[in-house]
């Protein structure tokens, strides 16, 4: 049985990392980082935790507790000045070691810490124990566009996320009056997960995100001018893939279907005016996008099976 480390377990992703842990068949809880509740029971975090989960500790006290893997649950600032213990497996779910030119790293997150290993399983496996687990909107674009890097030169994405995206602190933009009966888009322009998402594909995409008024769940909508067969190339792509499922021809992604989950949903649509391809991936931003696509990273650096303590299915209606 392997060992793990939550280092930041207070946050939204802290959190959906800890249930992935705790429900994970190889994986056993050891340490239970958090500066706030430091010396307090899990209960703290949610009465659901009963007393058999270890008692939250301070995030250093958690990084020194020698796990086999440790899931980085901080804010860029703080992951990026992270110094990972040898010989463990580090998942960080920032984006501080994304970005694997300096100057971006620097423009976009204020720190120059060096890129770890981009892990986004089904396109790019991780290599080594060092991994930068990908943002959420990222996810969905990269899983939505990755298999068309080589036929496409650029691409228009249009993405909205629930509110649990942007984390508990509180913001005016996450207040309830700002996002009840409301549709936003915020950092048009200007997200740091547009070049995140270029340099993955290897050329530069318009990105527009939106704040959706719910919880969790994210959906991006991305237009692609090519001659290739998408569908086909996406097919390929995902054929042996448990957590990505590109859906019938004439189905659309739902987000009802993948909140709460680990997976996604991929359609496929073709404007018949322009011929324009479109792509649609539907995802859970806590989940697929945050905390199970970090457990999945682990279990592949660990060699564990890769889907191990993952949601892969919501409640059928």
């Amino acid at each position: 049985m392997a060992t793990a480390a939550i280092i930041g377990t207070a946050g939204y992703v802290g959190q959906e990392t800890l249930d992935r842990v705790l429900a994970h068949p190889e994986l056993e809880l050891v340490a239970l980082g958090s500066d706030t509740f430091a010396g307090q029971p899990a209960a703290r975090l949610d009465p659901r935790l009963d007393a058999s989960i270890p008692p939250f500790v301070t995030n250093a006290d958690a990084a020194a507790s020698g796990s086999d893997a440790i899931f980085l649950c901080l804010a860029h600032g703080e992951a990026a000045a992270f110094e990972p213990p040898a010989g463990a497996v580090v998942v960080d779910l920032s984006g501080a070691h994304r970005l694997t030119d300096p100057a971006l790293a620097q423009a976009w997150y204020d720190a120059v810490p060096g890129a770890w290993s981009y892990g986004l399983p089904e396109l790019y496996p991780p290599q080594g124990r060092l991994i930068a687990n990908p943002g959420c909107y990222a996810t969905a674009a990269l899983l939505a566009l990755g298999p068309l890097a080589g036929v496409t030169d650029g691409a228009v994405i249009d993405a909205k996320s629930g509110v649990s995206g942007a984390g508990k602190s509180l913001t005016a933009s996450s207040h309830a009056g700002f996002v009840l009966e409301n549709l936003s888009p915020y950092a048009v322009g200007t997200h740091r997960h547009a070049p995140e998402i270029a340099q993955q594909l290897g050329f530069a995409v318009c990105f527009v995100p939106h704040l959706l008024p719910v919880r969790r769940g994210l959906l991006a909508t991305c237009y692609v001018q090519t001659d290739a067969d998408v569908r086909e190339l996406l097919d390929a792509a995902y054929d042996d893939c448990t957590a990505v499922r590109v859906l019938a021809e004439g189905v659309a992604p739902e987000l009802s279907r993948v909140q709460g989950t680990d997976t996604a949903e991929l359609g496929v649509f073709t404007d018949g005016a322009t011929g324009t391809a479109i792509v649609i991936c539907a995802l859970d931003n806590l989940g697929k996008g945050a905390a199970g696509q970090a457990v999945q990273n682990a279990n592949l650096a660990l060699g564990l099976e890769p889907t191990a303590g993952l949601r892969l299915s919501g409640v059928l209606v």
